[in-house]
């Protein structure tokens, strides 16, 4: 019997797939717990829908992810800290002081975690943090800190 798989089932297919299984499989199980539903010419049209909506919203998601790497990179973000000799700060700034500067300055949610910085910064000066906005997108920030007065 072939059938549409709704979910995940470990060992037998992945959401989306279409596959060949035992019917009694089929009846006693997926179909029983919602795992899948049979694969008529309705539900394989209704999937191949589904799968072209999918691509739309990918490619769209992409071309955001590239318009809002223009946008960072030119932009500098400024902030400031108390250092001590040589620039070394006392302290350090993090990528949540990032994210909250960049909204608070240019109005721009960034989520603290896709910004890829290894160690917080610790020093005065300019620093270049990487921001992942899509798995093939990474932008970079530019971070400049100076002293507080």
């Amino acid at each position: 019997m072939r059938v549409i798989f709704l979910k995940d089932v470990k060992g037998k297919g992945k959401k989306g797939e279409v596959k060949n299984v035992a019917d009694g499989y089929a009846h006693n199980f997926l179909l029983k717990n919602n795992l899948a539903k049979e694969a008529d010419q309705a539900a394989i049209s209704q999937l191949a829908g589904q799968k072209k909506k999918q691509e739309k919203e990918a490619a769209q998601e992409l071309e955001d992810a590239k318009a809002l790497k223009e946008k960072l990179e030119s932009l500098t973000i400024e902030l400031k800290a108390k250092s001590g000799e040589g620039g070394r700060l006392f302290g350090s700034i993090t990528t949540k002081q990032v994210a909250t500067a960049l909204e608070k300055t240019h109005g721009i949610k960034l989520d603290k975690r896709k910004m890829e910085l290894d160690d917080a910064i610790r020093a005065l000066g300019y620093t270049n943090v990487p921001v992942k906005l899509h798995q093939d997108v990474t932008a970079t920030l530019k971070v400049h800190v100076t002293e507080e007065a």
